[in-house]
């Protein structure tokens, strides 16, 4: 998926794509989630729409819970939803240090200095 280190490094407009991409990728992982959330705690938690919503990006975003479940299923699911959510933000995180330290950017930010330098 990647140049290997030895290879030269890719033009300005290929990394922004390459990010870009990348972006676009966590945008739509994290809406699916949000969204999976948003529907188990308005449907199975018995929330209204905007408190479902809260509830779900409280929970992803690794904050806690805003409102108590009172439904059987909804306590499963809100079980369910804070690991899933905990694996998903530690995942995430991984991935982005991954990405950072692999390189591709520093080798970025480090061209793009060398290129100011001789101007």
């Amino acid at each position: 998926m990647y140049e290997h280190r030895t290879k030269p490094l890719l033009t300005n407009r290929v990394f922004v794509q390459r990010v870009a991409r990348h972006v676009a990728g966590a945008l739509l992982a994290l809406s699916i989630a949000l969204a999976g959330g948003v529907c188990g705690y308005h449907y199975l938690g018995r929330l209204p729409w905007i408190d479902a919503l809260l509830n779900a990006s409280m929970i992803l975003g690794g904050m806690g819970p805003v409102d108590p479940m009172r439904t059987p299923s909804g306590k499963i699911f809100a079980s369910a939803y804070a690991l899933f959510s905990g694996l998903f933000l530690s995942a995430s995180q991984r991935f982005s240090l991954h990405l950072l330290y692999t390189g591709s950017f520093i080798d970025f930010i480090s061209k793009s200095e060398s290129s100011d330098a001789k101007f």
